[in-house]
């Protein structure tokens, strides 16, 4: 198999903080794996140092056998690599069809209001995306408007308007309702299915890690605790411990 994401002894010091400690990861092209862990263990830090918000104090990052330690935020998103945050980045004042519309025209000299969304040769792509992430029926309606959970797979849908071959999903179903949990999973289930994208998630909703997850990555103290099956995980004691705060 082709390995889409690899880092290499990857740290982070912020000061005598050590929030990334040496941390060798490896991802193959269309694997779905979740990184769990407590509050502060490194899990945000790490995509930082991924997307290159933050350069690595130590180590080097490799994108399709390719180095982009320390490389520019931009270029490493046009090369292939898509991040979702916590907090939904979407356009609240345009239309769901146009948040959608605007990663498509990224790389385009003219506005993309200049003609007619009908008259666009990505119209069927749009609709199609949307119907993906189950909103082509409120395309027309400002995204403020939108539910919670609505707007999160607004931004999923944005992210994969811009074809990325690595997905980074920052807590993705964090304030959403049960029926929402659930709904996410799914849509994670067919992206990482239908489109083959290799997607790493980080989340705190076990049941919903449990729904996704070929392979979980604990992270504790800014390193690697365990790897291993949602079972294997479950069942840990010591996992149990460092990230329920009890014992079985």
């Amino acid at each position: 198999m082709t390995t889409v994401l690899e880092t290499k002894a990857l740290t982070k010091n912020f000061g005598g903080l050590t929030a990334v400690d040496h941390i060798d990861l490896t991802l193959e092209e269309g694997e779905l794996r979740c990184i769990i862990g407590p509050n502060g263990c490194g899990k945000s830090t790490f995509f930082n140092l991924i997307t290159g918000v933050y350069k690595p104090t130590e180590g080097q990052v490799f994108f399709r056998q390719k180095n982009i330690t320390g490389k520019p935020v931009h270029t490493i998103g046009r090369m292939g690599i898509g991040r979702k945050f916590q907090v939904p980045g979407i356009f609240d004042q345009l239309t769901v069809y146009d948040n959608i519309r605007v990663p498509f025209f990224r790389d385009q000299q003219h506005s993309l209001f200049i003609k007619p969304r009908k008259e666009s040769n990505i119209h069927q792509k749009i609709m199609a995306l949307l119907k993906k992430i189950d909103l082509d029926k409120k395309a027309d309606q400002l995204a403020v408007h939108l539910a919670h959970g609505e707007k999160q797979w607004l931004e999923i849908g944005m992210v994969l308007a811009r074809g990325p071959r690595l997905m980074l999903l920052d807590e993705p179903t964090a304030g959403m309702t049960i029926a929402e949990t659930r709904k996410t999973a799914q849509l994670i289930r067919d992206i990482s299915r239908e489109e083959k994208i290799t997607i790493l998630v980080i989340e705190h909703d076990i049941g919903f890690v449990r729904e996704i997850a070929s392979k979980i990555t604990v992270l504790y103290k800014g390193a690697i605790f365990t790897q291993g099956s949602y079972e294997k995980i479950q069942t840990d004691e010591s996992v149990r411990k460092i990230y329920l705060g009890r014992s079985r």
